[in-house]
């Protein structure tokens, strides 16, 4: 039976007071008699009709547990919420991974898809550290000069690779939160080529050979000499891009490249 509203509550102890029986007082509001007995000694000891204050249900863990769930998960990002069973001094064997995920969630870590990114070794990290300081005072004017280019390869079939790591606010791109990938799935794949700038784009190129020999054998991206005099076209220090054959022929096309 549900709970008696509160303003049942109060006409009943009127009838209560009144006079009238316990039993009548039961059909007339339409509860258990028993309910009406608790409602009265209710009344008789706190002098209100109003619900006493609830503990509520008992916490499942214990604070030195909720600090083990805690530091747990910031030392292995992807640590997994279903390892619940293994924290130390469960008292409880009924801890689920909901609960975990509760305790994470408290203190602001929530499970999300990490950031893939690419494999950068220390020479990596101090070249990209080098170009953006030689690189920092450039303005808007010289930017939109650059073209950008890049390679991408598509994979026909290829696992989602769907994995959770939990993580604070402004966390996206922490080292510990992201997801380090330095190869593509099988199944089959398509390699494209393109290059965008502030206000232009080029065609988009379907490299079906090697890659190599398509840098050689295609033309320069048309932005680079109809666009604007002193283009300059940006692409990575692949080793495809880097090769002296390459090289040669963008230099042989008076093609400036952004070191």
């Amino acid at each position: 039976m549900p709970r008696v509203p509160a303003h049942l509550c109060d006409r009943a102890l009127g009838m209560l007071q009144g006079g009238m029986r316990t039993a009548d007082v039961a059909s007339a509001i339409n509860c258990y008699v028993r309910t009406v007995r608790c409602l009265r000694q209710r009344y008789r000891e706190t002098g209100w009709t109003a619900d006493r204050p609830r503990s509520g249900r008992p916490c499942v863990t214990t604070p030195a547990q909720d600090r083990y769930i805690r530091t747990s998960h910031l030392h292995y990002r992807y640590r997994m919420a279903t390892t619940a069973q293994v924290t130390p001094g469960t008292h409880n064997p009924s801890i689920s991974a909901q609960t975990v995920r509760n305790r994470l969630r408290e203190v602001g870590l929530r499970d999300c898809r990490p950031v893939v990114r690419q494999f950068l070794t220390r020479h990596h990290r101090q070249q990209r550290r080098l170009w953006a300081q030689t690189l920092r005072r450039w303005t808007r004017q010289d930017w939109q000069k650059v073209l950008f280019t890049d390679e991408s390869r598509f994979c026909l079939t290829m696992g989602d690779g769907r994995i959770c790591v939990y993580r604070r606010r402004n966390e996206r791109y922490a080292e510990a939160c992201t997801l380090e990938q330095d190869r593509f799935g099988g199944g089959g794949s398509v390699m494209v080529w393109g290059g965008v700038s502030q206000h232009h784009r080029t065609e988009l190129v379907v490299i079906a050979v090697n890659l190599n020999t398509a840098l050689q054998g295609r033309h320069p991206p048309p932005s680079c000499g109809t666009l604007h005099p002193d283009m300059t076209l940006q692409h990575d220090n692949a080793t495809s891009h880097t090769a002296h054959s390459v090289g040669d022929f963008l230099q042989d096309r008076n093609v400036s490249v952004l070191p």
